[in-house]
């Protein structure tokens, strides 16, 4: 799993994601959240547009950052959902806590 951080519309971190979001790579997703948090940027967007599978851990990473997001003030959001990681979310029903944005350019304008 790969993750790539970049800033856009001025104050928001974009966090690119390929792969399969699972108990291997979780950790590294909470990892990457923290330090974008620890560097200022507190509205966080995670893009998974790449990511083709999902597990549980992958789950408990994004509510893990939302978490820790708002402690720190902001935000977390996704965007790009996948069908098969769409479906994790509405069969678990997170998709009412953690709303799927078109893309992660939108997710703080819609």
């Amino acid at each position: 799993m790969n993750f790539r951080t970049e800033t856009i519309a001025g104050n928001v971190a974009a966090i690119r994601a390929d792969g399969r979001l699972n108990m291997v790579s979780a950790p590294l997703l909470r990892e990457v959240v923290s330090e974008a948090i620890a560097a200022g940027t507190v509205r966080i967007v995670v893009d998974l547009s790449g990511v083709d599978f999902m597990d549980s851990s992958g789950l408990g990473a994004l509510i893990g950052g939302l978490k820790v997001a708002r402690q720190a003030g902001g935000d977390l959001r996704i965007a790009g959902a996948t069908p098969q990681v769409a479906l994790v979310f509405e069969l678990t029903h997170l998709d009412r806590i953690l709303q799927n944005h078109a893309t992660a350019e939108t997710a703080y304008r819609d």
